[in-house]
């Protein structure tokens, strides 16, 4: 709940302070690097997958179990960005 408060009023003191940067004819291109910086996107799931993919292997090998997953590998890659 408190996450959700503290968020919008940072989102809308990041919006003043691209409002401000516009007024002073600062060039967009750095008002939208300036909103993408300290709002990043969080990783998608095809992302958080593969790096669960690759701790599940190291941790696999330092038990003495091989194993390659590249079959899920393959198909983990296959999937959009968006997803």
């Amino acid at each position: 709940m408190f996450e959700d408060i503290y968020r919008a009023g940072a989102d809308q003191e990041l919006e003043a302070c691209c409002e401000w940067l516009r007024s002073k004819d600062i060039l967009e291109p750095a008002i939208d690097a300036l909103r993408t910086d300290r709002r990043p996107k969080p990783p998608s799931l095809k992302k958080k997958a593969l790096e669960d993919l690759d701790i599940l292997i190291a941790d696999l090998a330092n038990h003495g179990m091989g194993f390659k997953a590249t079959n899920i590998r393959r198909a983990l890659e296959q999937l959009s960005d968006n997803e």
